[in-house]
């Protein structure tokens, strides 16, 4: 149409071969097409300004883009929320937000979809008490039942951790989509609810809802260790009734079931039929074999998956620092964990400087991981104080343990563990004086240690127990095997190590 000059454009035409720019590879249509506005004087026009700034951001230019809204002598409420949803779909959630607050001062109303923009942006910053001020005006815009503004509500809810005030949303909602069920089953998982997810979860089968890939991989991703193994294997059967293993979410979310709850044969068959396999899928089963004790397979996958030229994740190196902890390769984590700036350009975050530590305390490396911790370029946390301190523990070093312990209690003054460990360290060189004035002081704190806790599955049915646990309904029968259990293996040659078991202490 360009070419042969035979026909006029005029705005329509503009934004309508804008409209069909939506990858970083067309950025020069948008740019030609800028061009062709400003030469013919359609640039001043709010439709194609409009659609300018969407294109820029679509094809990933959000400087182009907000540069373009700037120049726009005339804006209307979709110029403010093409640009509010396109900087948070960018990431830049805080501009986004002070240009929500900008709108306010304008003479221009936010309709539903900038206010769903504006509480993404809030999810994103984890920003609840903005938040909320944008839930008062959706409330007093009277657009409070809006499906897409609901899922954003909640979502913004669950994302700050209130899941209490995400539940109200879900629960005053006139009707209910896959997307908002979704975000919950999400905000439930992502907040430590499993049995309130997979409660929903069975609510929507029974209502005979339309199960997606979505729901499927939101709902994989509750299972744990306590997590019933055989649901785990009905949601499989599901999966394959419904033809979405080959969603690559749900293949991952199926693998790492399958690792959690004791089945990593299954994880890796899952791993061998699916088709794309992207870095999760890789760091799922990486993380399985570091999970069940095989370092060497872990080490070995990661070499499988360099191969395949999958670029590794800091999670990658997460799961192979705690393989090479639990194998004692030394030599190969330090090598894996330089490589992680030096190669790949990660920046160890404080869950790798505490696998470091670990890995070099369980191999009784202690000055060496004191040394690495006095190095780190960022203030050291519980976590990598816990790693040194347990490594002391089970090396009975009093010295770097009281290092570590008087560390751990400046940061977390109420951490059970700082106290328990250093009681099994005096416990280990027999210094009962001081053992009795920390686990004394510990009292005096009103810290105590969380309770150890252990499970098996029976029959579809998870069982738990705690020490000296009564209150299951066949306990008697259990303590006779443990009883029989015990004398077996006296008679093998059995000796208790009671160094570091605390009296009477209500600590056990």
């Amino acid at each position: 149409m360009w070419g042969s000059m035979f026909f006029r454009f005029d705005q329509a035409t503009l934004t309508t071969v804008l409209s069909a720019c939506d990858s970083p590879d067309r950025l020069y249509v948008v740019k030609m097409i800028h061009s062709i506005a400003f030469v013919s004087g359609f640039e001043e026009g709010i439709t194609v300004g409009n659609a300018l700034v969407t294109g820029y951001f679509k094809c990933g230019s959000s400087g182009f883009a907000r540069q373009t809204f700037d120049e726009m002598p005339k804006r209307n409420v979709v110029s403010w929320t093409a640009v509010i949803s396109g900087l948070v779909q960018s990431q830049f959630c805080e501009e986004s937000l002070r240009l929500f607050v900008a709108m306010r001062h304008s003479d221009v109303d936010a309709n539903s979809l900038t206010y769903s923009s504006s509480l993404t942006a809030c999810s994103g910053m984890q920003a609840i008490v903005e938040g909320r001020q944008i839930h008062a005006l959706v409330l007093k815009s009277g657009v409070d039942s809006d499906l897409c503004i609901e899922s954003s509500l909640m979502d913004m809810y669950s994302k700050c951790n209130s899941m209490e005030d995400a539940c109200l949303v879900f629960e005053s909602a006139e009707e209910f989509d896959e997307v908002s069920m979704t975000v919950m089953l999400v905000g439930f998982a992502q907040n430590g609810l499993e049995e309130k997810a997979l409660e929903l979860f069975v609510t929507m089968m029974t209502a005979g809802i339309e199960i997606d890939a979505n729901m499927v991989s939101a709902i994989l991703g509750v299972f744990g260790v306590i997590t019933s193994l055989s649901l785990g294997k009905q949601i499989h059967s599901l999966v394959i009734k419904k033809c979405l293993g080959f969603n690559t979410f749900v293949a991952n979310g199926l693998i790492n079931m399958y690792s959690k709850c004791g089945e990593f044969g299954e994880s890796i068959k899952v791993f061998n039929q699916t088709n794309y396999r992207n870095s999760v899928s890789w760091n799922c089963m990486i993380a399985g074999f570091a999970r069940h004790g095989h370092g060497l397979e872990a080490l070995q996958f990661y070499e499988n998956m360099n191969l395949e030229g999958v670029e590794p994740t800091d999670i990658t190196f997460l799961s192979l620092l705690h393989a090479c902890s639990h194998v004692g390769s030394i030599k190969k984590g330090m090598e894996l964990f330089d490589s992680m700036s030096e190669v790949h350009g990660i920046s160890p975050r404080m869950e790798h400087y505490a696998c470091v530590v670990d890995m070099l305390g369980r191999a009784g490396h202690l000055e060496e991981a004191k040394c690495l911790i006095e190095g780190m370029p960022i203030e050291p946390s519980v976590l990598v104080w816990q790693a040194l301190l347990g490594a002391c523990s089970m090396h009975g070093n009093l010295e770097v343990g009281r290092y570590a312990s008087d560390h751990l209690l400046r940061v977390a003054p109420e951490c059970s563990a700082a106290y328990v460990l250093m009681a099994n360290i005096y416990s280990s060189q027999g210094r009962w004086k001081e053992r009795a004035r920390i686990i004394k002081r510990m009292k005096e704190m009103g810290v105590k240690k969380e309770t150890g806790m252990s499970w098996i599955e029976v029959e579809k049915e998870v069982h738990s127990f705690v020490v000296e646990d009564l209150s299951h309904p066949q306990a008697d029968s259990i303590y006779e095997v443990l009883d029989e259990l015990i004398a077996f293996m006296i008679e093998e040659g059995y000796v208790p190590d009671k160094r570091f078991v605390l009296y009477d202490l209500g600590l056990g």
